[in-house]
């Protein structure tokens, strides 16, 4: 699937059983010769190995097969290179790829090798490696500064969220398991989405609302992958720290991927690495139930694996109102009731619970308003001093212009 996202015919394959990759060809010398044999046979023009390869292993099959040799990681990066759209992504990728790059400028031949000229340079010179090595650190430098401003600026806008109180929610999950297409079905949006790997780089946040009224934010992140090249982790660190941030993660999993549960235990080994906490966040959602024709069927054998899941098709619609539900359950996991009495003269706390909280309740007291409402932990500190009604000196309606501006 890797090979295909990247526009790869793929015309064959060859599996060998050893105890240890050989350190020469990866494959074993006579693998290796075997290999050349099918590539001349087939025609082929390209050869990717499912795993990552030394610089000399690269060199040593490129010079047996006659054709271009890449691994797991270098064709991940290229669908990285392909998939890239925001500036982010690319700056991001860019890192990726030149980390990926420099251990492996050694042995690249004697053609890299310049001769000096003139008075102080005779002799052999400074070797092109050293000033492609000089100039790929120079480079790494200027892109994570850059990327560590660019850190800066999402973590001021974290901040100002959590300055909003507005619930964030995180999808993350294998990729392809249709995290962009329930994005799009939870608030509206228009998502780029495709049936391939890693069709969705660039990180999104769009604004939703649940059932209650509720408003929240909903971030699409880059989707995780067996064996993902640690060069892609550390550069897309900052994209990543939106997770950890989120209050709720939909954990999105392909139901009808005949790994699905290797997939599942994948994601959560990454996200273990981020989110600590993990299981006092994630809410599984099982995605593309219309994928599976024996899903009637099987309901409720998967039900009564995972109780507390959701099952949904993203594409048409269905279960969307149960994980509404359980998005609402989940963010009540970190409100509480309250029961106040607010005064007049404070109606934009009025405001602030209609628009970050739930309101249970409310009656319009003389000379206080009565409010039970589900706020979040902030809220409710903010609203302590109010939790006995205020003494009022007369049963008196509250003046009218007091009433407009509360309205």
């Amino acid at each position: 699937m890797l090979a295909e996202t990247a526009g790869a015919e793929v015309l064959g394959t060859m599996v060998q059983r050893r105890k240890a990759p050989d350190p020469a060809y990866y494959i074993g010398r006579g693998k290796a010769h075997e290999l050349a044999g099918l590539v001349s046979q087939m025609g082929a023009g390209l050869v990717i190995f499912n795993d990552e390869l030394s610089s000399s292993q690269v060199r040593n099959l490129e010079r047996i097969t006659g054709v271009k040799t890449v691994d797991r990681t270098a064709l991940i990066l290229d669908i990285f290179a392909r998939r890239a759209r925001s500036r982010e992504g690319k700056l991001q990728v860019e890192l990726a790829q030149l980390q990926y790059l420099l251990p492996r400028l050694a042995g690249l031949g004697p053609q890299l090798s310049r001769l000096g000229g003139g008075i102080g340079t005779r002799g052999p010179g400074e070797t092109q490696l050293e000033v492609d090595r000089r100039t790929i650190r120079r480079r790494i430098g200027e892109l994570k500064r850059e990327i560590s401003g660019l850190r800066r600026h999402r973590a001021l806008h974290r901040q100002q969220r959590q300055r909003n109180r507005c619930p964030v929610v995180g999808l993350v999950g294998y990729t392809n398991a249709g995290k962009s297409t329930l994005l799009n079905a939870l608030t509206g949006a228009d998502l780029y989405t495709e049936d391939k790997l890693f069709a969705t780089l660039d990180p999104s946040v769009k604004r939703g609302r649940l059932d209650d009224g509720r408003m929240v934010l909903f971030t699409d992140t880059v989707g995780f992958i067996q064996h993902l090249p640690q060069q892609l982790v550390t550069a897309f660190q900052a994209t990543l720290e939106e997770i950890a941030a989120a209050d709720i993660l939909l954990h999105v999993v392909d139901i009808s991927h005949p790994q699905y549960l290797s997939q599942i235990e994948i994601v959560r080994q990454h996200l273990a690495r981020l989110v600590p906490e993990l299981y006092q966040r994630e809410l599984l959602v099982f995605n593309k139930i219309d994928s599976l024709d024996s899903f009637s069927e099987e309901e409720a054998f998967f039900k009564r694996e995972y109780p507390e899941a959701c099952f949904v098709s993203a594409l048409r619609g269905d279960g969307l109102d149960s994980l509404q539900e359980a998005l609402a359950q989940a963010i009540n996991r970190f409100s509480e009731v309250v029961r106040v009495y607010l005064p007049y003269r404070q109606g934009g706390l009025l405001q602030q619970i209609r628009r970050f909280g739930s309101i249970k309740d409310v009656a319009y007291r003389p000379g206080y308003i009565e409010v039970e409402a589900r706020v979040d932990p902030p809220l409710s500190r903010q609203l302590a001093a109010y939790q006995k009604p205020p003494e009022t000196k007369s049963a008196a309606e509250p003046p009218r212009e007091a009433e407009a501006g509360d309205a």
